[in-house]
């Protein structure tokens, strides 16, 4: 049976290392707050020439080169993103233009934190009815243009990033096995981000002071281990799989506290979960691809392993994916 398969990986991290000592002299914290509380040692912050775009672009390169493809015979591009360069037109044209990917559609998709495995599954559904499709789909967040500076416990969180695969069908028996997505949307304000104020008067929104994250933090943490728990869960059983069956948890990069907390849920040991929130941050929707690269480059995956994702994010979105490797 011919599944989607993830072809090749690839992902890029800004330049400037931003150090928890440094934001000692930004905002009212310390290195020990920061560190116990999420985890997080540093964060990549974008600079010239390193936006969403970019970024997106320089993953999808190295992506593409892991398969063996030119960017002319990739026939989609998708790029999770909440922090696109602009509203119009889409980060997907402009890294469909940077690659000369000149036979792909291009669409933007916002799913949040949980963007990349929303794309995931939008480009599966693109390959399983479209026999010889291969899409780029990628995740990339400049968040550090979308936080504020002076709130200690979002400003520590965040760093900028992007992670990109290909995918293609395959009859090896390897690809995407099933996926789980699901949202609220009546939790939205417990983890928000503003639009740019509207120039129509009377649709100007009552207390939109900016564009930036809004977080209430210990909410978040409660719902993101159950949702995040509950879809995995619900995944497996579907399935018939067990999580002793599974090789590789790469969870969404939120920070340790929760990534933990889902641990002892799921009851997983740290040896078969990847983390790498220490060093970047809460990435987003790059945070899944970042890891998945990272984990393909260390040699963390043998072909035939079954690797588990699972997401959150603001929205609420949420869900969990399963692929053999």
């Amino acid at each position: 049976m011919s599944r989607t398969v993830i072809a090749g990986t690839g992902s890029q991290l800004p330049v400037r290392v931003l150090t928890n000592v440094e934001l000692e002299g930004m905002v009212e914290t310390s290195d020990e707050w920061i560190t116990t509380r999420t985890g997080i040692k540093t964060r990549r912050i974008a600079g010239p020439g390193e936006s969403t775009s970019q970024l997106a672009a320089a993953a999808g390169r190295k992506a593409l080169a892991a398969a063996g493809l030119e960017a002319s015979e990739i026939g989609g591009i998708i790029v999770a993103t909440i922090t696109p360069d602009m509203s119009m037109p889409s980060c997907a044209c402009l890294v469909q233009k940077e690659l000369g990917a000149t036979s792909a559609f291009a669409f933007d998709l916002n799913a949040a934190c949980s963007g990349f495995v929303y794309a995931l599954e939008v480009a599966d559904r693109f390959v399983r009815t479209t026999p010889g499709l291969k899409i780029l789909v990628i995740g990339a967040e400049t968040l550090s243009g979308r936080v504020n500076w002076q709130d200690r416990n979002t400003c520590v969180l965040f760093g900028d990033g992007a992670g990109a695969c290909v995918v293609q069908g395959s009859d090896s028996g390897s690809g995407i096995l099933a996926s789980r997505l699901y949202a609220d949307g009546s939790l939205w304000e417990l983890l928000n981000m503003e639009a740019a104020p509207s120039r129509n008067p009377a649709l100007v929104r009552e207390g939109n002071d900016g564009s930036y994250i809004r977080m209430v933090g210990r909410d978040v943490f409660r719902y993101a281990v159950r949702a995040m728990g509950q879809a995995v869960d619900s995944l497996l059983a579907e399935n018939g799989v067990v999580m002793e069956d599974v090789a590789l948890l790469i969870p969404h990069q939120a920070n340790i506290r929760i990534l933990r907390s889902l641990m002892e849920r799921l009851e997983i040991g740290e040896k078969k979960v990847f983390t790498n929130v220490q060093r970047y941050g809460n990435t987003s929707a790059a945070s899944v691809p970042i890891a998945l690269d990272e984990a393909v480059r260390e040699g963390r995956l043998q072909r035939g392993d079954l690797v588990l994702f699972c997401v959150f994010g603001g929205g609420f979105t949420w869900g969990a994916m399963l692929l053999r490797w």
